[in-house]
C-alpha cells in the first residue's frame, strides 16, 4: 500500500503541477506573451479562455479513458494519460510568442491545452481507483486522500517554481517575460520521470484482476452506466463542484484579480498560492482520515456548509486591501474546501460498481470540472465587471451550496464492498448486503 498510494500522490501531483502552472501562466504571463495586441482585459479574458478550453476536452478524455480503463485496466490507462500530460506540458513551454509566429501561436497554445484537459480527464479517476481498489475497506478513505494530496501538492510546486524563476530572473525583468517563464513547464520533463516510474513498478488492482478473470468486464461501461446510474454521476459531480470552483477560483480569476485590481506583486501572490496548498494537503489528510471512522458524508457535508460563510466573505477580506488579510481569505478557501474533498477518493468510486467505476468516476469528476472549474472564473470577470467584486461572493455560494445539497441527497458509502455485486441501482454493495455470487 506504501507503494500504491505513493504512486497516487507523486502521479497526481505531477500532472496537477502541469495543469495549474498553466493556470498560474494564463493569469499573469499569457495577456502579454500571446494577446500583446488586445487590451489588457481582454488579453486577460482571452488568456483563462485558453486556461478554460481544457475543461472542453476533460469529459472527452474522461469518456475515453474511462471505457479503457474499465476494459483493459487503470495501470495501462494511467501510464498513457501520464505521458500524454508529459508531451503537451513541455511542448506548451517551447511554443514561441505571437511576437515571433504571430497568431499561430495562440492556436497552437489553444491545441496544446486541449491535450492537456484530454489526459486530465483520465488521471484523478484512475488515480482515486487505484488506491480505492487495493486498500482495506477500513482503511479506504485514508488511502484514498493521497490522489487529493497530490492537487494541494501540485499547488505548493507550482507556486515555488514560478516563485524561484521570479526572484532568480527579476519579478519586471524582460528575461522573465522573454523565457523564464517556461522554466517551469520544462522541468516538468524530470518530474514526470519519476512519476512514470512509480507506476510502472505497481501491480494492477486486484479487484479489477478479478473482474477480468471472471470475464466480468464490461463490453460497453459507458452505456451500461448510463442506463444505470445516471443519478448518481449528476450527483457525484454536484458533490465535488463546489472544492472544484474554490480550487480553480483561487488559482486563476483571485490571482488575476489581486494582480491588477489590487496591485499585489506576483511573489506575494505565488507565496500565498503556496501556504494555501500547504493548508489544503493538511486538512485533506485531516478530513481523509477521519472519514474512515465518522463517514465519508458526514464530513463532506461539514466541509460544504463550512464554505458557504467563507465564500461570502472571500471578497470583502480580499477588498480591504491588506495583504494580511487576502493571505486569510486566499489560504482559508482553500483549507476549507479541502475538508469537503477530503474523502472523495475514496466516495466517488465506492458510488459505482467496478465493470463501469472508472467511466463513472471520470465522467463525475470532469462534469465537475466544467461546472466549478471552467466557468467560474470566466463569470466571475463578468459579474466583477458590470456589478463590482461583491457579486463574485454569491457565485462562490451558489457553488457551495450545491456541493451541500448534492451530497445530502447521496448515500454514505463507508463500509462498502468494491466488488462487482450491485444491488438494483447498479451501485456497489455494501458488505452488510453483499450479494452472493449468484446475484452479480
Amino acid at each position: 500500500m506504501r507503494r500504491i498510494a505513493a504512486a497516487c500522490l507523486v502521479g497526481s501531483a505531477i500532472e496537477f503541477y502541469d495543469f495549474l502552472i498553466y493556470g498560474t501562466a494564463a493569469a499573469l504571463v499569457f495577456p502579454t506573451v500571446f494577446f500583446p495586441h488586445l487590451s489588457p482585459t481582454l488579453a486577460t479574458v482571452a488568456s483563462l479562455g485558453t486556461f478554460a478550453s481544457a475543461f472542453v476536452s476533460r469529459p472527452i478524455g474522461a469518456a475515453t479513458f474511462g471505457y479503457f480503463g474499465d476494459r483493459l485496466g487503470r495501470k495501462k490507462t494511467l501510464i498513457v494519460t501520464l505521458l500524454l500530460m508529459a508531451v503537451a506540458t513541455v511542448s506548451v513551454g517551447v511554443v514561441p510568442g505571437t511576437a515571433t509566429i504571430g497568431t499561430a501561436a495562440p492556436l497552437i497554445l489553444i491545441a496544446l491545452r486541449l491535450l492537456q484537459g484530454f489526459a486530465v480527464g483520465g488521471e484523478w479517476a484512475g488515480s482515486a481507483l487505484l488506491s480505492a481498489e487495493h486498500a482495506p475497506a477500513d482503511a479506504r478513505g485514508r488511502y484514498g486522500m493521497f490522489t487529493l494530496l497530490g492537487g494541494g501538492t501540485a499547488g505548493v510546486l507550482s507556486s515555488l517554481t514560478f516563485l524561484g524563476v521570479n526572484f532568480s530572473i527579476g519579478e519586471n525583468s524582460p528575461a522573465f517575460m522573454e523565457w523564464g517563464w517556461r522554466i517551469p513547464f520544462l522541468i516538468s520533463v524530470a518530474l514526470i520521470c519519476i512519476a512514470l516510474y512509480v507506476r510502472l513498478r505497481i501491480d494492477e488492482t486486484p479487484v479489477f484482476a478479478e473482474e477480468k478473470a471472471r470475464n466480468l468486464v464490461s463490453a460497453a461501461p459507458i452505456a451500461e452506466l448510463l442506463h444505470l446510474q445516471r443519478r448518481e454521476i449528476l450527483l457525484a459531480a454536484g458533490s465535488v463542484v463546489g472544492g472544484f470552483g474554490f480550487a480553480y477560483m483561487g488559482n486563476t480569476y483571485l490571482t488575476v484579480y489581486s494582480h491588477s485590481q489590487l496591485g499585489y506583486t506576483r511573489s506575494f501572490i505565488w507565496a500565498v498560492g503556496a501556504l494555501g496548498g500547504l493548508a489544503s494537503i493538511v486538512f485533506v489528510a485531516l478530513s481523509a482520515s477521519l472519514c474512515d471512522r465518522v463517514g465519508r458524508r458526514r464530513m463532506m457535508l461539514l466541509g460544504w456548509a463550512g464554505c458557504v460563510p467563507w465564500a461570502a466573505a472571500v471578497m470583502p477580506l480580499m477588498d480591504t486591501g491588506k495583504p494580511a488579510l487576502y493571505a486569510v481569505a486566499i489560504v482559508g478557501m482553500f483549507a476549507i474546501a479541502a475538508i469537503g474533498s477530503g474523502p472523495t477518493g475514496a466516495f466517488i468510486p465506492e458510488l459505482f460498481a467496478t465493470r463501469y467505476r472508472y467511466s463513472g468516476s471520470a465522467l463525475a469528476v470532469n462534469l465537475a470540472g466544467v461546472l466549478g472549474g471552467a466557468l467560474p472564473p470566466l463569470i466571475a470577470g463578468t459579474l466583477q465587471a458590470t456589478y463590482g467584486s461583491w457579486a463574485v461572493g454569491p457565485l462562490l455560494v451558489v457553488l457551495a451550496l450545491a456541493s451541500l445539497v448534492c451530497t445530502y441527497l447521496l448515500p454514505e458509502t463507508k463500509g462498502t464492498a468494491l466488488q462487482s455485486a450491485r444491488g438494483a441501482g447498479g451501485a456497489a454493495v455494501p458488505v452488510s448486503r453483499q450479494l452472493p455470487d449468484g446475484g452479480r
